[in-house]
């Protein structure tokens, strides 16, 4: 993204002396950072919503995945050529046609008829938003003085973390609130007075701004690059749901030779001096760009996948409303946002240092939300987890506000802003394959600890029979009902569906010539303590293996951080937002 700029309104405006004259100017900036707070609140909002939308819609476990997968696949592939084309038809002009796109189809999420009109929508929102993100700090850049610049660059940072730490307590309170029986949905329509006033004033007030010599678009190359994210992160999402069909295992193997097809395609591009390509080829050999990718996809694959477990887990396994769910969350948020703001400090002492201090207490942090759910097991309350989740929390502010910074300031080429670009771009990358990666372990270990999660709760179910009066032969038989139905509901697609052998024992028990009383007994020992006791017990093992997934992440990142080659602290600028 060029920052050799010209401005159309005013005239005479460039790069250098900013539009300091532009009386709107600040105006102009809470229009763009509307979108920026829209794109992150979007991102976490949508986390706390996933059991309420699986059940409205009868979603599948793939399909709520995907909700949350395909705006950011959508997202990067958008966000890599969307820069370039704000730089050749006018940063305005893009940003307003991606705001007026984001606010259509926030309009459709909220009112999809089903969980494929859903998915397509977040497509859509997805691919918008990669078209508005990348104009934001260009517009910043020619709108601003060189002197008001940082203090709008730090509103621009503050746009990010606020956004991140109200998603999941606003979504969860306009869940909870349920206006006009809008329940989930409000979540998406919540954007829409916000899109309408931005595109007004956008209309009104933003300056137009062209890139002098802007590179041509490489459409071809973005084809490519889209086509191998999308064979490589669709199969992941809903393989495991239809067995592993063939035509899944065909795109996996065909991915890789897509991205390396991609990879030659690019690299013949930078050989020809009149070829604009997507990626220079030549910033592979910038050690800080190539194991900046890899840090960027590894690091982001870890904290979207834990939420969506989490929230998962609390409302589904634990019973938790929305709006409770969400307010466990917060304390992470609030030490993102506060780690955010004490990471320039942090930096200017450590240096690259800093993202190795950021993912070392990530690594404490889920290893005390390991320890917590495996000592609290089914008797887990949200509130345990909290140290460990803001100690996590304030470990991903001083790695998310520096990252992008401190990576860029390692490379020497003339190709910083190229290399931001990819490095936003596979950050999003990493949070789709993360959801895909996540929600295969987790909905795996919900099937086989089932079983296990059912006889845990055998014994206190017989006590109850036997209380009820319920003679031996009949107690077997209702043990073995309770870990059946269990069993096949744990391993359905949709957990909100009642499996032929819960309906079946439903039916036995309504047709038993048994007293109403003891009936009353039986389904209430079943049905009110045996099964909700199993439902823990499982969410709460099977979340406790699936951090693992996150350990995993943040260790690879700290190691590939150590790779990184080391810079003075004093030559790191600032680039707010690592996400």
């Amino acid at each position: 993204m060029s920052t050799d700029v010209k401005a159309g309104n005013p005239p005479g405006t460039s790069s250098g002396s900013g539009s300091a004259g532009h009386s709107a100017r600040w105006v102009v900036l809470a229009v763009t950072l509307s979108a920026i707070f829209m794109q992150m609140l979007d991102t976490t909002i949508t986390m706390v919503a996933l059991p309420s939308l699986q059940s409205d819609l009868g979603a599948t476990f793939a399909e709520i995945q995907l909700v949350v997968a395909v705006y950011s696949l959508a997202f990067a592939c958008a966000l890599v050529t969307g820069g370039r084309l704000g730089d050749i038809y006018g940063r305005r002009k893009i940003f307003l046609i991606g705001m007026l796109g984001f606010t259509a189809a926030s309009a459709l999420c909220g009112a999809a008829p089903t969980s494929t009109f859903l998915i397509g929508s977040r497509v859509l929102q997805g691919l918008c938003s990669g078209l508005m993100f990348p104009q934001v700090l260009s517009i910043i850049q020619v709108t601003f003085s060189t002197r008001e610049r940082p203090k709008a660059l730090a509103m621009y940072g503050a746009s990010i973390g606020l956004g991140t730490v109200l998603g999941p307590v606003l979504g969860g309170w306009l869940i909870d609130l349920d206006v006009l029986g809008t329940d989930w949905r409000a979540i998406f329509y919540v954007n829409l007075p916000v899109g309408l006033v931005a595109l007004a004033l956008g209309l009104a007030k933003i300056p137009e701004s062209k890139a002098d010599g802007a590179q041509r678009l490489d459409v071809v190359g973005a084809t490519i690059l889209s086509a191998g994210l999308f064979s490589l992160i669709l199969p992941l999402v809903i393989g495991r749901e239809h067995d592993w069909p063939a035509w899944s295992l065909a795109l996996l193997g065909l991915s890789p030779l897509i991205l390396i097809g991609f990879a030659l395609y690019e690299a013949k591009l930078s050989n020809n001096p009149d070829k604009s390509p997507l990626v220079p080829m030549r910033l592979f050999k910038e050690r800080s760009f190539s194991v900046g990718l890899l840090i960027s996809v590894v690091f982001f694959a870890g904290i979207p996948s834990f939420f969506m477990t989490f929230f998962m887990s609390l409302q589904v396994g634990f019973a938790y409303t929305p709006i409770s769910a969400g307010l466990v969350s917060l304390g992470f948020a609030v030490l993102i946002a506060a780690g955010s703001a004490r990471s320039t400090a942090v930096v200017k002492k450590l240096g690259t240092k800093t993202l190795a201090l950021g993912t070392g207490l990530l690594l404490v942090g889920m290893t005390g939300v390991i320890a917590t759910v495996h000592w609290a097991g089914s008797d887990l309350h949200g509130y345990q987890l909290i140290p460990s989740l803001m100690v996590a929390g304030l470990g991903g502010g001083f790695f998310l506000a520096p990252c992008t910074g401190i990576i860029l300031a390692g490379i020497r080429s003339r190709e910083a802003g190229s290399a931001s670009g990819m490095l936003a771009t596979v950050q999003q990358v990493g949070i789709a394959i993360g959801i895909a990666v996540a929600g295969i372990l987790f909905y795996g270990f919900l099937g086989t600890n089932a079983d296990d999660s059912s006889q845990a709760a055998v014994s206190a179910l017989r006590s109850d029979l036997t209380a009820a009066g319920v003679v031996d032969g009949q107690q077997d038989k209702a043990v073995a009902g309770f870990q059946t139905c269990f069993h096949d509901r744990m391993n359905q697609k949709d957990l909100t569906e009642t499996p032929e052998s819960c309906a079946a024992i439903e039916k036995e028990m309504a047709n038993n010539p048994a007293p109403q009383e003891v009936k009353d007994k039986v389904r209430a020992a079943v049905l009110e303590k045996a099964v909700p006791e199993a439902r823990r017990t499982n969410f709460s093992e099977s979340f406790e293996q699936v951090v693992y997934w996150q350990i995993g992440c943040f260790g690879l990142s700290c190691l590939l951080v150590l790779a990184l080659p080391r810079i003075r602290p004093e030559d790191v600028t600032d680039v707010p937002g690592g996400a």
